[in-house]
């Protein structure tokens, strides 16, 4: 089973530093056979987190305050608006986290496509993109990390938050592509809790038939 955790939605905004805790408390439990595989949901306060790969000149230079997080990846940013989601799944043997991206990547654009965004994938580039007008911009972003086989971290869609937060980085360190939100997208306004019920249907039919 696919265990839902929902951990605060507008006009609770979850502080990054909780969730965090949250995410490793439930990560414990899982990894020791004590809870099934949970996905939590949130919405955080504004904050920019740092993966692994994020280099010194990616970062802000107002001094913002960056947390640095163990997932992969570059810099980010997180904040009202968007559905920000963490699945905390074992991941069967082989592991392949590269199909556990992919995978996060496909069960987001079905249930984008719900709310009338037609995503795709992009070879190379994790996350869910979106053609627009004048170029190709990402709606979800997407970065994970595996510890005693079990993953943390996970995605985050661009609902109808301000992209103000972006500009002053560069986005997963991707320059040549830009984001947007679902409700630039369809051209009306989509909250996270709009699209709440669809995202929780869309993984539980996923996790919950893999284990029939």
């Amino acid at each position: 089973m696919l265990e839902i955790l929902n951990a605060g939605l507008a006009p609770t905004y979850v502080p990054y530093h909780e969730g965090w805790a949250l995410q490793r408390r439930v990560h414990a439990e899982v990894a020791a056979g004590e809870r099934p595989d949970t996905l939590i949901l949130l919405e955080h306060e504004a904050v920019y987190t740092a993966g692994k790969r994020t280099e010194p000149q990616e970062r802000p230079t107002d001094g913002t305050p960056v947390i640095d997080v163990d997932r992969g990846g570059k810099i980010t940013w997180h904040g009202p608006g968007q559905l920000v989601g963490y699945p905390i799944v074992r991941l069967t043997e082989p592991m392949d986290v590269v199909a556990h991206v992919r995978r996060i990547e496909r069960l987001l654009i079905d249930a984008l496509r719900v709310h009338g965004v037609e995503g795709y994938q992009v070879t190379g580039r994790s996350g869910v993109w979106v053609r627009r007008p004048l170029s190709e911009d990402k709606v979800a972003a997407i970065g994970v990390r595996v510890e005693k086989g079990v993953t943390m971290h996970g995605f985050a869609i661009n609902c109808d938050n301000s992209l103000a937060g972006f500009r002053g980085i560069i986005p997963c360190g991707i320059t040549d592509a830009g984001v947007t939100t679902v409700s630039e997208v369809v051209g009306a306004d989509i909250t996270p809790s709009d699209i709440l019920d669809t995202v929780t249907r869309t993984f539980q039919r996923e996790y919950e038939g893999a284990l029939a």
